[in-house]
């Protein structure tokens, strides 16, 4: 596991998925078959790397990546570094024989995710992309409106995400510098775009075209040594996506908003039956039978609750942590050969969409989305 002393390396993947299922006993495959995974941690800080790994259970670490890709007992390269960093890696694992795993974007180009794919398909290694948000219960609540026909004929999707990320200025910045300087591979466009192509493509059809536009809206912050750097990346985004099913879908995102709405992520869908709002963990709906018919009058308070007229999809299971999920999936993969469908191709439609999304703003465009896979 490479970069997991990252906040999402060490909450997500270390601590709420790998110490998680240990935790649990493994993976469950039959009587008397489990799956334990045997982490050890990778990174440069060995003092980083040793606190992490005693505060949870005393795990292997190593500061040496070519040692531990040479050593036959770990068969999965996980990595989670910053993306500058995640090709040369992911390539130097698949070339040791590993099975890959690792985190969005899968590499800063196209040509680079294409290559990883291509080099892991010649090595005949396993190969996935973290593409959490597909295994969220507001997201599984709505995917299975959609499967159910809830809908009827889908007609838009407007998906809101994003919160105030404090500058440093007065509070300290609750997410780390290089996100917001181009030079270190940051920017919501590069991040954002790539999930927002998973999520459509699995929930609403393929993307077919994309119109963005993105901004730098904080020019400075403050990083965590303190001191003050000039912001270079973009830190808001509005997508415009067209699906092969004809859907129009609309994603902003954004770091410099505050929330006034269910969550930090929402996307509602509107049908010619009915219509919902999911969340990260709810989802609600309301159907034509139930649509309150306003009459538009500026000139007096509106007599109808409109938040009133929804309700909640009720949580009719138990929802497991989204990384997690998908990490048992993947390890079920590696050890069963059980399907997979979110390998390195997956990984390099996120990272192409993002490149597109970056040229439509230079552009001032609208800009195909070639097929890839």
């Amino acid at each position: 596991m490479n970069g997991v002393t990252g906040r999402m390396g060490t909450n997500q993947h270390l601590i709420r998925s790998i110490v998680a299922i240990r935790e649990q006993g493994g993976i469950a495959l039959g009587p008397g078959e489990r799956i334990m995974p045997e982490p050890v941690l990778v990174g440069r800080n060995e003092d980083k790397l040793r606190a992490l790994a005693s505060a949870h259970g005393d795990l292997a670490i190593s500061t040496d990546l070519d040692a531990v890709l040479a050593d036959p007992k770990y068969t999965v390269y996980f990595d989670a570094q910053t993306t500058q960093r995640r090709y040369g890696a992911v390539k130097q694992a698949i070339a040791a024989g590993k099975h890959i795993y690792c985190e969005k974007p899968s590499a800063c180009t196209s040509a680079e995710a294409l290559e990883l794919d291509r080099l892991a398909k010649v090595a005949g290694v396993k190969h996935g992309v973290v593409q959490d948000k597909l295994w969220l219960p507001g997201l599984m609540k709505l995917k299975y409106l959609i499967d159910t026909g809830y809908f009827g004929k889908i007609l838009s999707v407007r998906g809101d995400f994003g919160y105030w990320v404090f500058t440093g200025h007065g509070q300290p910045a609750q997410r780390p510098s290089w996100n917001y300087r181009k030079e270190d591979g940051g920017g919501i466009i590069t991040d954002m775009l790539c999930h927002w192509r998973y999520v459509v493509d699995n929930l609403f059809g393929n993307v077919t075209s994309v119109s963005c536009l993105g901004n730098v809206d904080i020019e400075e912050r403050i990083d965590e040594n303190g001191k003050a750097y000039t912001c270079t990346a973009d830190d808001s985004a509005y997508a415009t996506f067209v699906t092969d099913q004809g859907t129009i879908c609309q994603f902003n995102s954004s770091w410099c908003t505050r929330v006034r709405r269910d969550d930090l992520l929402t996307i509602q869908v509107d049908g010619t039956n009915a219509s919902a709002v999911a969340g990260l963990r709810n989802c609600v709906v309301q159907h034509d039978a139930n649509t309150p018919k306003p009459v538009w009058n500026p000139d007096v308070d509106s007599p109808i609750d409109f938040w009133s007229g929804w309700t909640d999809v009720p949580t009719n299971q138990i929802f497991d942590n989204a990384f997690k999920v998908q990490w048992e999936l993947f390890l079920k993969h590696v050890v069963t050969d059980s399907p997979f469908r979110w390998g390195m191709i997956e990984g390099a439609k996120g990272v192409q969409l993002a490149e597109l999304g970056l040229e439509s703003w230079a552009k001032r465009a609208w800009v195909d989305v070639p097929v890839l896979g």
